[in-house]
C-alpha cells in the first residue's frame, strides 16, 4: 500500500479545463470532484485527473475557504481531509452535510481508531478512507460514492469488527424483518422513514431498532451499520438512494 506524502498547497487552485465542451452523448457526465484539505498525495492526485470519469473541478487547502468553493462548483463528491491544519474537519465535514444534503461526502484520514472513526461516520457522510489508499482504490471510491453506495475503507472496517466483535457474530439471530430494518438503518433512514417505508408503526420500529443493537452487541445505529456491512449481513448498494441526512 502507498505510502502517505505530504503536500504542501499555497492555496486554492484549479485544474485547466479541458477543450472539449462536454462529454459525448454515449458517455456520462464525469463526477465533479472537489478537493479539501490534503486528503491525497500529490501523485495520487495527479493520477486521479486522468481517470476519465472524474474531474477535479476545484481544490483547497484549508477549511476556511472550502464553503464558497462548495457553492460556487456544486461538485457532486467533495473529498474532505478530517485531520485539517486550519479547523476541524469535523466541523466541515457536519457544514458541508447540512448545507449541500445532496453533495455526496467522502472523509479521508490518518486515523482508523475506532473512537474517531465512529464519530465520522455519525455526521452521516457517506463513506471513509484512510489516507494511505491507493490511487486506484480512492478513485473507486469517489465514483462508488457518487452513485449513492457506501464505501467504508476495508482496512477499518475489519479493525472496527475485531475490536467490537471478536467473538461469533449475532448476525444470524436476527428475524427477516430485523434484517429487513438493518437494511433501512444501512441506507441511513430514521425510525419514522422507516415505519413509513415498512407500513410499520413507529414503537414497532424502535423495537426493532433496540433488538438489532442488543443481538449485534452494539451501541448505537452506528455501530450496527458497521456491523452489517462487515460481516455481510446487508450489501453495500443498501446505502442507495438515501431521501435526506438523519438529523
Amino acid at each position: 500500500m502507498a505510502t502517505r506524502a505530504t503536500v504542501k498547497r499555497s492555496g486554492d487552485r484549479l485544474p485547466r479545463r479541458s477543450h472539449t465542451t462536454g462529454a459525448p452523448e454515449d458517455h456520462p457526465a464525469p463526477v465533479r470532484v472537489v478537493l479539501v484539505g490534503a486528503p491525497v498525495a500529490e501523485d495520487k492526485r495527479q493520477l486521479l485527473e486522468t481517470v476519465p470519469e472524474l474531474q477535479i473541478v476545484g481544490e483547497t487547502g484549508t477549511a476556511g475557504k472550502a464553503p464558497s468553493l462548495l457553492r460556487r462548483l456544486c461538485p457532486n463528491v467533495v473529498l474532505i481531509d478530517v485531520d485539517l491544519p486550519d479547523a476541524s474537519g469535523i466541523e466541515l465535514v457536519r457544514a458541508a452535510a447540512r448545507h449541500h444534503p445532496e453533495l455526496r461526502i467522502l472523509a479521508a484520514s490518518a486515523r482508523d481508531d475506532y473512537a474517531h472513526v465512529t464519530e465520522v461516520l455519525e455526521l452521516g457522510v457517506d463513506g471513509y478512507l484512510l489516507k494511505t489508499a491507493s490511487a486506484n482504490e480512492l478513485a473507486d471510491a469517489l465514483r462508488t460514492v457518487a452513485g449513492g453506495i457506501f464505501v467504508l475503507d476495508r482496512a477499518v472496517a475489519v479493525r472496527l469488527a475485531r475490536r467490537r466483535w471478536s467473538g461469533p457474530g449475532g448476525g444470524g439471530a436476527l428475524t427477516s424483518r430485523e434484517r429487513d430494518v438493518l437494511r433501512l438503518l444501512v441506507r441511513g433512514l430514521s425510525n419514522k422513514k422507516i415505519a413509513c417505508e415498512l407500513s410499520l408503526g413507529l414503537r414497532t420500529v424502535e423495537g426493532h431498532v433496540s433488538s438489532i443493537l442488543m443481538k449485534l452487541g452494539a451501541t448505537s445505529r452506528t455501530e450496527a451499520v458497521i456491523y452489517g456491512l462487515s460481516h455481510h449481513l446487508v450489501a453495500a448498494q443498501d446505502r442507495h438512494d438515501v431521501p435526506s441526512r438523519p438529523d
